[in-house]
């Protein structure tokens, strides 16, 4: 990590950084699935905040959660698990930074393995088969996502910070996978989190509860069903005929 630009990573006071176990990370890219699989983890395990990442350049907000206002950019750890996440959604020029933070709080933590939680788009809107996709830089990685009976991605291209993270994984030696949930690009997909949450549970036999982020996607489907359905009542009745005369 020599030499590689980074965000600094502020630890809070009396912070020891060293974790060691699975680190995961989520960012709000695609269908927020990295992201809502984070914040997830973090509730149901209990972690506790170890410091905030920051940078005269990210916008000045604060996050409130249960009346507690947070940066948006933070990293938890507990018993043998560390997480990084990111609530709000960066450029793809920030991209690379961001990883390089990720792969800097992964060597100093001491964990042994990285695991990435991203969404890709689903091709066919139609099609609500959920479907995963793993690929990983180390051939323990590779091991791991057979066993879990996770389909590999065998040609293609993995894009943003998910992608760099697996090709410096490869370059530098570390056990880095990402886990790629097919989902909707509309909207916050809690139901393809829940999935990619699923197969960390069988990567790592980290036991992850499911049944509040489930009941998130259910209300999450039912709002996006709601406003599509009130978008058409409202939307104005076609023309019964056309004036041929318009070109």
């Amino acid at each position: 990590m020599a030499g590689q630009a980074a965000y600094d990573l502020v630890l809070h006071q009396d912070a020891d950084p060293s974790t060691r176990g699975v680190a995961i990370c989520g960012f709000s890219t695609v269908g927020m699935v990295g992201v809502i699989a984070a914040s997830h983890i973090i509730s149901q395990l209990n972690l506790n905040q170890l410091g905030t990442v920051l940078n005269p350049e990210f916008p000045a907000m604060a996050l409130v959660h249960h009346e507690v206002p947070k940066h948006p950019v933070r990293v938890y750890q507990g018993d043998e698990v560390g997480v990084f996440t990111a609530e709000v959604r960066f450029g793809p020029e920030r991209d690379v930074l961001f990883a390089n933070t990720v792969l800097e709080w992964f060597t100093k933590g001491g964990f042994d393995q990285l695991i990435v939680i991203d969404g890709v788009a689903r091709e066919n809107m139609d099609d609500r088969e959920d479907s995963l996709y793993g690929v990983s830089s180390s051939a323990q990685g590779r091991e791991r996502l057979n066993k879990a009976g996770i389909e590999p991605v065998r040609q293609g291209i993995v894009a943003g910070i998910a992608g760099y993270l697996i090709a410096e994984g490869d370059r530098l030696g570390l056990d880095v996978t990402a886990i790629l949930a097919d989902c909707n690009p509309m909207y916050p997909d809690a139901r393809a989190a829940a999935l990619a949450i699923e197969s960390v549970t069988d990567l790592t036999g980290i036991n992850i509860p499911l049944s509040s982020l489930l009941e998130d996607a259910r209300k999450i489907e039912d709002s996006v069903r709601e406003v599509f359905e009130n978008s058409q009542t409202m939307l104005p009745a076609p023309d019964e005929e056309i004036d041929p005369s318009f070109n």
